[in-house]
Formats: C-alpha cells, structure tokens, sequence
C-alpha cells in the first residue's frame, strides 16, 4: 500500500500538471475566441453545447454556467442528436461542439447535418487539425500535452481545459452584456446565492413582532416586553423617536449589579444612539453591520421610523449565513 507521503506526491502531481496545462491556454486564445463571443453576443439564438463521453459531462456544465449568466443554452448529447434529438437545434441557435480529438464517430455524423441547417459551429478541442476543427466557424484550442492520468488516458486535463475554455467564453459574454448581480439574482432566486442578492430587511422584519417600550416604562414592562416578542431585545422610545435599546444582556447585567429594579425605569439602562439599518436595506448588509459591530440585533428605520428588529437568528433561517 502506498504511504501516505505517496499519495499526497500524486495529488500534488495532478494538479501541478492541471494548472500547467490550464495557465498554457492563454497562449492559445486568438480571434476566433473573440469572433466567436461577438457571434452569440448577436446571436438571435440559443447556444446549443454538445459533445460525447466526457466531454458530454463538461458540456451540460458549461450549459448550467451560461444559463446563470444570461446567456442561454441547452446540452445536448451528440449521440441522441444523431439518433432523433437533432430536432433541439432551431434557427439562429449555436452549436458548441466540445470533443477532445474532434474525431470521434459521433462528431463525424453531427456535423454535416449542423451545417446543412446553416448553424453556426464553435470548436472546442484539443487538436486543430481534426475533422471538427475544420469543419467549424470557430476553433477554440483546448489541448493539454498530457493527462494528469499516469497512462495518458483517462480524460482528466482535457476535460479541466475544455471546462476553463467555457468558463472563459461565458464570463466573457457576462462582462460584455454588463450583467450585474441584480440580474444574477434573478437567475438564482432560491439558496444562499440568491438570497444574498435579493433579499432584503423589510422582507425579515415583516415577520417578525415589534418589540417597544416608553423611556419611563418599569423594568417589569421591558422584561415582558422582550420575553413575549422574542427578539432579545426591545427598542425604547419617545412618541416615535428611538431613544436607545435595551437587549436581555442588559437586563442580566442590571441583575447581577444588584440595583434595585423597582425604581429603575427603560432610560436608566437602555444603550443609548443604538445601530439601526434603512428597511429597505439588503438583508447581507445587516449582517455585515452585526459582525463588524459584535452584536446580534439591529433596529430597523423607515424614513427614521422605527419598524421592528431584524436578529442574527433571521438570516440563519434564511440561510443567509
């Protein structure tokens, strides 16, 4: 059995020769790779990505990346498209061949019945002297002189270049159409992605209940007051005017200091110019603003009106964190 020495060499080994081989494709980007940008960026089109075995697998990726950044594409498999899926390709759709030798049968067959329908092809592949690369618009060079596999053989740096070649392709058509994040968000509506785009302060207090007491309010009242909302904390006022905030670690403390609770009123422990945050904030500010500042609760504000509290345990829920 190999050392553990041993297997860590060959990890090292595999990347080493990945990130050689991914850091030589720079040298290959010419042109075609900016003809072929500018092509789908006028395209009227979908971008249809295809390819067999590996390359299959590395195209429904690059299919799932452009579709997040507003380009989009549809995979399709080049050995269903010979066998009945060719139907997938419409007018003004472009085709993204992705095949390592650019040789293969299936690539062969593909090709002609493409280009009878007067699509566009863009290669990727590792040989620009192949049956693919001639017959396409565009070649887009993705070779790799050795697989990270000891016996040359399994698809492991080809398949890696051919994914970095459609990274690069889709951020590329990103930056060019100014894609901004609010456009991201709405691609990615669900998860932690696009809760961090969208998701706003107004849309967690809303839920919550609203936790207030008077400046001369006993401390009884804002005992009760924070146990029944829930929150850890109760904003205390003047007619609507935020005066401070009191939380639960204030009232602990108040205890353990032995004062006397029956003459103490809100004002007399409430922290005084408390952190507040604009309702229509986004909900990742008001998380940036509870680690910088230490603290797990925030008073919400519209227009200087106090609205409720937005806690720490919110954005957990929301999977924000």
């Amino acid at each position: 059995m190999n050392s553990k020495k041993n297997i860590l060499e060959i990890a090292k080994q595999t990347i080493s020769i990945e990130s050689t081989a991914i850091a030589n494709l720079i040298n290959f980007l010419n042109s075609d790779f900016e003809n072929a940008v500018n092509f789908i960026l006028q395209s009227k089109g979908r971008v249809i990505v295809t390819g067999i075995g590996k390359s299959a697998n590395i195209a429904s990726k690059i299919v799932a990346t452009l579709n997040s950044t507003g380009t989009p594409a549809i995979f399709m498999h080049a050995a269903d498209a010979i066998h009945g899926d060719l139907g997938i390709v419409q007018k003004d759709d472009v085709v993204i061949c992705i095949s390592k030798s650019g040789n293969t049968p299936e690539i062969k067959v593909l090709i002609p019945l493409i280009k009878d329908s007067n699509n566009k092809i863009i290669a990727i592949t590792g040989n620009t002297d192949s049956y693919l690369a001639k017959q396409a618009d565009f070649v887009l060079n993705s070779y790799v002189e050795h697989e990270a596999c000891p016996n040359n053989l399994a698809p492991t740096t080809s398949t890696t270049a051919q994914l970095v070649i459609g990274d690069a392709l889709a951020i590329s058509l990103l930056e060019m159409k100014d894609f901004t994040s609010e456009d991201f968000a709405k691609y990615h509506p669900g998860g932690t992605l696009g809760k961090r785009l969208y998701l706003r302060v107004s849309d967690l207090v809303s839920k919550n209940e609203v936790p207030k007491v008077m400046a001369d309010d006993s401390i009884s009242n804002v005992i009760v007051e924070i146990s029944e909302k829930r929150l850890g904390a109760t904003a205390v006022l003047s007619g609507s005017t935020i005066l401070g905030v009191i939380t639960d670690g204030d009232i602990r403390r108040m205890l353990k200091n032995n004062m006397n609770i029956t003459a103490i009123t809100a004002k007399d422990i409430m922290s005084k110019n408390p952190k507040t945050i604009d309702i229509n904030a986004m909900a990742i500010e008001a998380l940036d603003m509870m680690e910088n500042n230490n603290i797990t609760q925030l008073l919400v504000v519209d227009n200087n009106k106090y609205k409720g509290v937005v806690h720490l345990h919110d954005l957990l829920k929301e999977g924000i964190i």
